[in-house]
């Protein structure tokens, strides 16, 4: 009987999307054409934004780019609301927040809109499922979307994957973000850390301190993963240090020396003092080492000696 419910309201959600999707559709779309004839024009000051909106933040360039669009072709996809449970004359934006503030900014007097007598759990859940499949939305958002869906709405991750169209690897690993401290958090939805970045540092017991390192230093997320790994994170950190801050021109000259023997070769410069490495892996490459620096040396006191009988 469980397995019939969920069923059931997989092919529910399913349904559901394809009113909401696509502010992007063309004006052919039979979709479009379709919601379009169910749809009726409203006074664009009648829609009201969702108060329990999950999107957070709102990208004012993609919305303005939207504008331009809107101002061209208009708005191609009905906005889905209901009528507003409090205000007369008004309507709840369930799904289009983004249609509608373009709308708003292009000046359109009326949009179309489809009416739909939902309920404030279908309200929630339909806006939910919209902003994922959204592409910019912060991993935050998304991760968060994905745990008030299983919380709120009793979905499994795997019918998640299957409605949404994701795999559920990557709806775990998504929601895994939601255990990082909240400063982390913040950097991500700053901008400052990648989901990946985020992921590395995820059960680490210093990992502010190493998100604030990281950021200063400009670590990919493979440094990270290596510096989250040690069982000792300071030792690791003070290597990716050097590793970073390394002049460029002692690297220049540790590559050339690596070409000239034919070995690898690592320079570890201190200032004024420091340390030159030579790996062999042979006998034979270590005599060819001895004997290039002995011929140097032979080379150098040849030339000083000549310098002298000169002068």
């Amino acid at each position: 009987m469980m397995a019939a419910e969920e069923t059931k309201r997989r092919h529910g959600l399913g349904r559901g999307l394809s009113a909401l999707l696509g502010d992007d559709l063309p004006a052919d779309s039979d979709v479009g054409e379709e919601a379009l004839r169910l749809s009726k024009m409203v006074p664009v000051e009648f829609l009201k934004a969702n108060p329990d909106q999950p999107r957070k933040r709102f990208d004012d360039s993609a919305i303005e780019g939207l504008v331009n669009s809107v101002k061209e072709k208009g708005i191609l996809q009905p906005i889905l609301v209901r009528r507003h449970p409090t205000q007369t004359n008004a309507y709840e934006i369930v799904a289009g927040e983004r249609r509608w503030r373009a709308a708003q900014r292009a000046q359109l007097h009326e949009v179309p809109v489809l009416i739909k007598d939902l309920s404030d759990s279908d309200t929630l859940e339909l806006a939910l499922i919209e902003n994922i499949h959204r592409e910019d939305l912060t991993p935050l958002e998304e991760a968060e979307g994905y745990q008030r869906l299983i919380d709120e709405f009793q979905h499994t991750q795997d019918a998640l994957a299957k409605v949404l169209g994701k795999s559920r690897s990557h709806i775990a690993n998504t929601m895994r973000l939601l255990q990082l401290p909240d400063e982390i958090k913040s950097m991500i939805d700053d901008g400052l850390l990648t989901a990946g970045h985020g992921r590395a540092l995820i059960g680490i017991s210093n990992a502010e301190d190493l998100a604030h390192e990281v950021i200063k230093k400009g670590l990919n997320v493979r440094q990270t993963e290596k510096l989250a790994k040690q069982g000792r994170p300071e030792k690791a950190l003070k290597k990716i240090r050097k590793a970073v801050d390394r002049d460029p021109n002692v690297e220049a000259l540790e590559h050339s020396l690596a070409e000239n023997l034919g070995m690898k070769v690592h320079i570890e410069d201190k200032g004024s003092k420091g340390k030159l490495t030579i790996e062999y892996s042979s006998l034979d490459q270590l005599d060819e080492v001895i004997e290039r620096l002995s011929g140097m040396r032979a080379a150098a006191a040849a030339e000083s000696d000549s310098e002298v009988v000169e002068m």
